[in-house]
């Protein structure tokens, strides 16, 4: 300690911390162990479903499935990046991670966030063109453009998740070893550091604002448009067809921004919400895509979804396959 008792001033930091996840859950934490990796199976396995259906099947290979196989997949390794620690966290009361670990975890949390940003982004200039343009579309979207799409997508996400981790970085972190968060967050990281963290704070809110106010005004201006081209449809069917998957990406946007959002007024303006409810909304908005994007489009959307059904019912029932082989010995009784 300083001189003056003032423990900000010493050149002294953490560089091990330990994950205490849901401090008021203690008793119920070894049972919510197989829920969550059941969770987490699902996650994983729902999500794989629908990519391999998109990659096994030929017609699926457009552009809006293509980029909904690639939002899935943003899903896993995002669900992948938080689960394993807080499951981890689960088992043991205190979770051992070292900062470069912890910098790690941060980094892939929001990198993947930004990337289901900029992949949304991507789908709302492909149903665009597809309704607004439909002459045009193929013309447009091609394998080309899906190239920049992706390339601008994760030098975005980049600009804005490196900055975060090296300035998270150079932090001093002197006030405790001890991140009660089930995941190294930017602001739980924030929490524990020493020293003036005005600029540190204004950065990481002026990112989330920028960010989110850029890509809403984007996203409501885009299906604004898509939405009144598409009540200008005059074959029923088609209007209906266009509006429905619209729906579809409406509800993965008010899926992600919401849950998002909602974390983030809670965390910067709610000081008197509990740390357990801090963690419940952060699990929520980190988990809840991964977990809902796959049936949104692998339900909602009826071309996946009929190849889906097709895949799950390829391997015949046992009553058809008794059915087959009574056949197959009727036919090999029959004379000549």
């Amino acid at each position: 300690m300083g001189e003056d008792g003032d423990p900000t001033i010493f050149n002294f930091s953490y560089s091990s911390f330990l994950l205490v996840g849901f401090p008021g859950l203690q008793e119920w934490r070894p049972l919510l162990v197989l829920p969550l990796t059941f969770l987490y199976v699902c996650i994983v396995s729902a999500n794989g479903l629908v990519i391999h259906t998109v990659v096994a099947q030929r017609s699926l290979h457009q552009p809006m499935y293509v980029l909904i196989a690639l939002l899935l997949a943003v899903n896993i390794c995002a669900s992948t990046a938080v689960m394993p620690k807080m499951l981890e966290g689960f088992v043991r009361y205190a979770n051992p991670i070292s900062l470069h670990g912890c910098l790690a975890q941060m980094f892939f949390i929001y990198f993947t966030l930004l990337l289901d940003y900029n992949l949304l982004l991507a789908m709302a200039l492909d149903r665009y063109v597809a309704i607004c343009h439909p002459l045009r579309y193929t013309y447009l979207m091609t394998s080309h453009l899906l190239g920049l799409m992706a390339t601008f997508a994760l030098t975005r996400s980049l600009g804005v998740a490196v900055p975060l981790v090296v300035l998270t970085a150079k932090a001093q972190f002197c006030k405790t070893s001890v991140i009660r968060h089930f995941t190294c967050e930017y602001i739980a990281l924030l929490s524990i550091a020493c020293g003036d963290l005005t600029f540190n704070n204004r950065l990481g809110l002026a990112m989330r604002l920028i960010t989110v106010t850029f890509d809403l005004a984007l996203l409501g201006t885009s299906y604004t448009r898509i939405i009144y081209a598409a009540f200008r449809i005059s074959s029923g069917g088609a209007r209906a067809k266009a509006l429905h998957t619209c729906g579809s990406h409406l509800l993965v946007i008010l899926t992600i921004y919401l849950s998002g959002l909602s974390t983030s007024i809670v965390f910067r303006v709610a000081k008197t919400v509990s740390q357990d409810v801090q963690n419940l909304l952060s699990a929520i908005y980190l988990l809840l895509p991964g977990a809902l994007n796959p049936l949104i489009y692998g339900v909602r959307t009826k071309e996946i979804r009929q190849h889906i059904e097709k895949i799950l019912c390829g391997m015949q029932s046992p009553q058809g396959i008794r059915e087959k082989s009574q056949n197959v010995r009727e036919e090999r009784e029959l004379p000549g």
